[in-house]
């Protein structure tokens, strides 16, 4: 696995849209920016981040402002501006050659993790899934923010589940997120093809993840490597790390059977699943009731209901790096190391 260069006092962050721009939402995202320039960080955009549009530009323009972004020295780390649902369509124009000849970070969340999937499984560079370049748009920021610039800097300490997150969003009155819920871990472990709560793990492995929908949608393209992923590390074993955007219980199950056969849990030491943004109708009871279908059988402790993806707050995990997960009684720390 190869660890690209953390950016330093100075450097460049280059800054594309491989989905959505953000036109729509540039004083927000300015505010972003802003917590870079304070650092003393540059930024970089590419033409078509400010475009109130999604997809951004025509694929292979997309495509082609990625590659800009490797092939200028002056660039330390790339960054997706924002999420959308196009990142797939521009895979094809990425110059997987000239990545692997001058592989930087790529840090992106949601729609990017495509790229992730790209960078990290089939051409061993890991990548950063959590945060967008335009992640830091709150005052002040939160603690997981905080977190997230220490890391994309190469400050890599460990993270610990939070206390509350937003489950109403942003509060329009309030100006800000609200965290309004408790946050609640749980731990699953199997018994007789069932589920039971445990309080205690401890495990360590290659963490691999992202968002389940995207993930899903790549599997079985050239522009993914899954099995041979899992087949080059099998000896250090995997946590998996899944952020469901909005597939529904079925959709979910669907997508983790589809996994399963491929033989891609074989060597999983922990599953872990973050909270989901849209579930619409479905309760947890109804998701946990498919992923015991799937898991029943197998010895995979699988937690739920993790800071990971789209409610906030949520840990930013490098894709390809090594963590420790410890979970205890509801509470959870997660340790990386690039080795």
């Amino acid at each position: 696995m190869f660890y690209p260069k953390f950016p330093q006092e100075g450097d460049v962050i280059g800054i594309c849209a491989p989905s959505a721009g953000v036109g729509g939402k540039s004083e927000s995202f300015d505010l972003s920016m802003e917590v870079f320039h304070e650092i003393g960080l540059n930024t970089y955009e590419t033409d078509s981040v400010r475009n109130d549009d999604c997809p951004s530009a025509p694929a292979w323009i997309r495509g082609e402002e990625f590659n800009s972004l490797f092939a200028d020295d002056d660039i330390s780390i790339v960054m997706s501006a924002s999420g959308g649902d196009f990142t797939v369509e521009m895979l094809p124009y990425i110059d997987q050659e000239l990545v692997s000849a001058k592989p930087k970070w790529f840090s992106g969340y949601s729609d990017p993790t495509a790229i992730e999937m790209l960078l990290t499984t089939k051409l061993d560079i890991a990548t950063i899934y959590g945060v967008n370049a335009g992640a830091w748009d709150w005052r002040p920021l939160h603690e997981f923010q905080v977190k997230a610039l220490e890391i994309l800097t190469g400050y890599i300490t460990p993270q610990d589940s939070y206390e509350e997150y937003s489950a109403s969003g942003f509060d329009e009155e309030a100006g800000c997120y609200v965290m309004d819920a408790p946050v609640e871990w749980s731990l699953l472990r199997t018994y007789d093809g069932e589920f039971y709560e445990d309080d205690y793990l401890d495990v360590t492995g290659r963490l691999i993840g992202g968002c389940i929908d995207v993930i899903d949608w790549v599997i079985g393209t050239p522009y993914e490597d899954l099995k041979g992923f899992t087949e080059r590390y099998k000896d250090d074993g995997f946590i998996w790390f899944f952020d469901n955007f909005e597939l529904n219980p079925m959709n979910l199950f669907y997508a983790m059977v589809k996994m399963k056969l491929m033989g891609l849990f074989d060597d999983a030491r922990a599953v872990i699943f973050g909270r989901v943004c849209f579930p619409g109708d479905a309760t947890d009871i109804d998701y946990l009731e498919q992923l015991e279908r799937v898991f029943g059988e197998m010895d995979v402790p699988v937690i739920w209901g993790a800071d990971i993806g789209h409610t906030k707050p949520s840990m930013t995990i490098i894709n390809g790096s090594m963590g420790c997960l410890k979970y205890y009684d509801g509470k959870a720390r997660l340790e990386m190391f690039l080795e």
